[in-house]
C-alpha cells in the first residue's frame, strides 16, 4: 500500500499537507488545485498498471456529470474517470475530457463513441445521441435495452452492511446518506441505498426512521448530519450507522471525535466506495469496495466493442467487498 510519504512526493508537497487534505481538515488554507494534485496522486499510486494494446486511431470523449470543483467533493467519480484515463492511456486510446460546466464544447468535437459518467435525464441523453450512437453510461442505467452500461448493485452493497451490523449486535443503526439530481433540475434521482436500507430493516423489525438523514453526498453534510444527529439522540445516538458514501463518513467521523464520541468503541461507522483517502482518515474507515478503477476499464473495452460493431446492449454489474477497518467492529 502506497504510504503518505509517497503521496506527498507524487504531488509534491509535505506530509502533513497530505494528512490534513485527505481528513479534509476545514482549518487548512490550501487551494483546490493542491488539493485535487494530491487526490490524484492517491488515486494513482492505487492503480495497477496494464497491458498495451494500441488503439490510436480512436478518439473517444469522457463527459463526467460534475465539475471540476464539485469532483472534490466526491472522490467517488473522480476514480472512475481516472480509471477510464488511465485505460485509454494504456491502450493507447485518444480521449477528449469534458465536466458539466464545459459540456457544450463537446458538441464542437468529432468523436467516435462516449462514456458519460454519473446521472444524465432523458432529454440529456437525447443531446448525447446527437452526438454520438456509441455511448456507454457509468453508474447510471437510462435504458439497458438500447445502451450499454457499467453499474454496481447497490442494493447488495447496502445489504452487505446492515447483515454485517446485526450479526455484531447492533439493534439501533442509523443512515446518513444523499440524494442527487439531474443537473438540468429536471428531477430527483432516488437513491437505491436509502431505499434498501429501510425496507431492509423494516423487514427485520429494526427501523426507526427519526434515525435517517438525508443531504448532499459530501464531506460537509456528513459532519452536519451527524452533529444533528448527535444533538437530537444525545445519549440514545445510534451504536452503528451506514454512510451512503466516504466523503459522508470522513465528515461525520470529523463531527463525532469533536463531540468526544469514540469510533468505533461507542458509534460503529461503514461507508461505500473505498476511495483511496479511506485508509488514511482516522481512524481508518471500514467501507463496501466498489472497484471503480475497474468501472471506467470496463467502460473503455465496452465502448471500443461497440464502435467496432456490436449492436446488443450490455448492462456490466461489477461486484463489490466489505473491507473492514478500524471505525467499525
Amino acid at each position: 500500500m502506497a504510504t503518505i510519504k509517497d503521496i506527498a512526493q507524487l504531488a509534491g508537497v509535505s506530509i502533513a499537507t497530505v494528512s490534513r487534505v485527505l481528513n479534509y481538515d476545514t482549518t487548512l488554507s490550501v487551494g483546490d488545485e493542491t488539493k485535487k494534485r494530491i487526490f490524484e496522486a492517491a488515486e494513482e499510486l492505487s492503480y495497477k498498471k496494464k497491458p498495451v494494446r494500441k488503439q490510436e486511431s480512436v478518439k473517444i470523449a469522457l463527459l463526467q456529470w460534475y465539475t471540476e470543483k464539485e469532483e472534490l467533493e466526491d472522490l467517488y467519480y473522480m476514480s472512475i474517470r481516472l480509471g477510464v484515463e488511465n485505460r485509454c492511456r494504456h491502450l493507447g486510446v485518444n480521449i477528449v475530457k469534458y465536466f458539466q460546466d464545459n459540456f457544450d464544447e463537446l458538441k464542437e468535437n468529432e468523436i467516435q463513441g462516449l462514456i458519460a459518467i454519473g446521472k444524465f435525464s432523458s432529454k440529456q441523453v437525447k443531446e448525447l445521441l446527437s452526438i454520438t450512437k456509441n455511448i456507454v453510461f457509468v453508474d447510471y442505467s437510462p435504458d439497458e435495452e438500447r445502451f450499454d452500461s457499467v453499474v454496481i448493485d447497490f442494493e447488495k452493497a447496502t445489504e452487505k452492511v446492515l447483515q454485517h451490523f446485526i450479526k455484531k449486535g447492533h439493534e439501533e443503526i442509523g443512515y446518513i446518506g444523499g440524494r442527487e439530481g439531474f443537473k438540468d433540475k429536471t428531477s430527483i434521482i432516488e437513491d437505491q441505498r436509502e431505499l434498501v436500507f429501510k425496507s431492509y430493516l423494516e423487514e427485520k423489525g429494526l427501523l426507526n426512521e427519526a434515525f435517517m438523514y438525508s443531504g448532499t453526498f459530501s464531506v460537509d453534510d456528513g459532519h452536519s448530519l451527524m452533529k444533528k444527529a448527535i444533538h437530537e439522540h444525545g445519549d440514545n445516538l445510534p451504536t452503528a450507522f451506514f454512510a451512503g458514501n466516504d466523503s459522508i463518513a470522513v465528515g461525520a467521523l470529523r463531527a463525532l471525535l469533536e463531540e468526544g464520541i469514540s469510533v468505533p468503541e461507542r458509534v460503529n461507522i461503514i461507508g461505500v466506495n473505498d476511495i483511496s483517502i479511506s485508509k488514511y482518515v482516522f481512524p481508518s474507515l471500514s467501507t463496501v469496495k466498489v472497484y471503480t478503477e475497474l468501472m471506467g476499464e470496463t467502460a473503455v473495452d465496452t465502448l471500443l466493442e461497440r464502435i467496432e460493431g456490436r449492436k446488443t446492449a450490455k448492462k456490466i454489474f461489477i461486484g463489490t467487498k466489505l473491507i473492514l477497518r478500524n471505525s467499525s467492529f
